[in-house]
């Protein structure tokens, strides 16, 4: 087998006049705006690498926003698709999870998070971008190949620390290299498990600490970057937010990196195997006439705000009375699922979920799969259409004063909360074994083999 590579990167910051709106933060009330004068500390990306696998293209995009909404990933990829003979699963498109990027599409949902009413703005940059996602990989389609031989290593960092209080804590830095037939490098993909907020809510765009380790990557050693998130659903960084924790959090991981990517790594021989499907999550709601007119009381109560929540727990509420009238609730999530397989001794395993997945579930495939040296793990892949938990956040097993990660509260248990409100659900995910864990398990265990 042979590898080559080809790379592209195209600038999606929203122009001056374009869509202004902050995705990240939710707001009381009105939405956090982009500053005028310096709109920008470093420029947002979408990124393409291709990997040719004697001849045949594999894509990875990464894009420097909050999250992939489902509407604009259903819109995207038949595009995608049809640009190489290619199927579905040889493409990954990932976001970076800055919490300083637009607003996209309708998740979270702008009205939710950020009270804004008017989507003109908002939907005319979410399609903007979707040509710019095209562009990009038709461009790296289209640019120059280079002979590469792909090596994988792993190296580490230390700035992230569970803040739901869970014993799992990543450290894991995957490296994946492709290197010329002289020993320089051409391309350095690398992940990490944490959240972008070290620079904490700011009124420029940027893409935090995974941008400013890509920049120093390519400045030391001219190869192209991307960073790749890991299970970072419940897993923030250490000290103060400032520009100045981002700048020293990306620094940090960017010289781990091209430390690692210096040494020859574990080489992969391919070929290249992917497998995409889609995993229905069950939401706990029981669908009968007295429950649903119980949940919605609750939403009434909470809509009156007894408990001092935040503004967007009495619009999610509002929104919610809506959906229970039309009969319009929904009772699972869809969540993609996403495996490559690239040949080596041993073989590389590369898990691609979608939502915001949380470290537990990192832990429990690399102590089944040979740790990660062998299996790459990461959410934010395709779709970010939830936080996915796992048993211990959710009830019966979860501490009783609620969980954001897992979507509820304790003042009303039995409706969503927490992140359920701004990924808008009528309740927080099932557990047991018909929940959410075993359909995510289930799932990606038959994927990896």
């Amino acid at each position: 087998m042979s590898f080559q590579t080809s790379t592209s990167k195209v600038d999606i910051t929203p122009a001056s006049g374009a869509n202004p709106y902050m995705a990240g933060y939710g707001t009381q009330a009105g939405a956090r705006v982009v500053e005028r004068n310096t709109p920008f500390a470093q420029p947002l990306y979408v990124r393409c690498v291709i990997l040719w696998d004697d001849g045949y293209p594999n894509a990875i995009v990464s894009l420097d926003i909050l999250g992939i909404p489902r509407r604009v990933h259903q819109a995207v990829r038949p595009r995608l698709v049809k640009l190489a003979g290619w199927v579905s699963s040889d493409i990954v498109l990932v976001a970076t999870h800055t919490h300083n990027g637009p607003i996209i599409g309708n998740m979270p949902n702008p009205y939710i998070t950020y009270g804004i009413s008017s989507l003109e703005l908002i939907d005319s940059y979410t399609r903007w971008l979707q040509d710019r996602i095209v562009a990009a990989v038709t461009a790296a389609l289209a640019a120059t190949r280079t002979s590469v031989k792909l090596e994988y290593r792993l190296t580490s960092a230390n700035f992230s620390f569970n803040r739901a209080g869970k014993p799992t804590v990543e450290t894991a830095v995957p490296v994946l290299t492709a290197r010329r037939g002289n020993g320089t490098l051409a391309a350095v993909l690398f992940s990490y498990g944490c959240h972008p907020v070290s620079a904490g809510w700011q009124e420029r765009w940027d893409g935090d600490w995974p941008a400013e380790a890509c920049a120093v990557v390519e400045s030391q050693t001219g190869a192209f970057a991307m960073f790749i998130p890991g299970a970072a659903g419940d897993q923030d960084p250490t000290g103060v937010r400032s520009w100045s924790l981002r700048t020293s959090h990306g620094r940090a991981l960017g010289s781990a990196v091209v430390s690692s990517a210096k040494a020859a790594g574990r080489v992969l021989t391919g070929p290249i195997y992917s497998q995409l499907r889609e995993v229905s999550l069950p939401l706990d709601i029981t669908v009968t006439s007295a429950n649903l007119a119980a949940v919605r009381a609750a939403f009434a109560s909470r809509i009156q705000n007894p408990a001092g929540q935040p503004a967007w727990y009495q619009r999610h509420a509002a929104l919610m009375i809506t959906r229970i009238d039309s009969g319009t609730y929904a009772t699972s999530v869809p969540n993609p699922s996403q495996v490559w397989k690239i040949g080596g001794s041993p073989i590389l395993k590369m898990a691609f979920v979608g939502g915001e997945l949380v470290s537990g579930y990192a832990a429990y495939f690399r102590a089944r799969q040979g740790g990660a040296s062998r299996l790459f793990i990461g959410g934010y892949a395709n779709e970010t259409n939830c936080y996915v938990p796992a048993n211990d956040f959710l009830p019966p097993l979860a501490p009783s004063n609620g969980s954001y990660e897992g979507g509820w509260d304790p003042d009303l248990p039995g409706i969503a909360g927490g992140s359920m409100t701004i990924y808008p659900q009528i309740g927080h995910f099932r557990a047991g074994t018909s929940g959410v864990e075993s359909a995510i398990i289930n799932a990606l265990a038959v994927q990896l083999g």
